[in-house]
């Protein structure tokens, strides 16, 4: 585990507050809002490492941009994600699990991982995209 300096804690602390993933460059943008010093490399590197010790959940979006958001569970889990407002849903899901571990199997692979979040538009994007169409 990394040592909490001041750097690290103030990233936690605007991830903690952030709803919905956000970009090291988003968050990095929020921090010096508010006056913070801390450079955009340091925040690169202190979401990789919330990340990798399982504080964060991360996840690439459809235009391959790293995004990070505080971590709910240490569970394995998967996301819905809105891709106009960023709203993001935990989900469960058995059926992926069951088809990941097949797959692999019938490939010959083992110790397989994987990571599956399914970008849509939430109920109420759906709504508003209708009403101006």
């Amino acid at each position: 585990m990394k040592r909490n300096t001041w750097q690290r804690e103030a990233v936690r602390g605007a991830l903690d507050a952030s709803e919905g993933f956000v970009s090291a460059q988003g968050l990095h943008a929020t921090l010096h809002a508010t006056g913070s010093p801390i450079g955009l490399a340091t925040v690169y590197r202190a979401l990789a490492d919330l990340a990798t010790e399982g504080s964060a959940d991360s996840l690439q979006s459809p235009d391959g941009e790293s995004l990070y958001r505080a971590c709910s569970t240490n569970d394995h889990h998967h996301h819905l994600i809105c891709r106009n407002c960023g709203l993001t849903v935990e989900i469960e899901a058995d059926a992926v699990e069951t088809w990941a571990h097949n797959v692999a199997t019938e490939h010959g692979f083992s110790q397989a991982a994987h990571v599956v979040d399914v970008f849509g538009l939430c109920e109420r994007c759906t709504a508003a995209a209708a009403s101006t169409a």
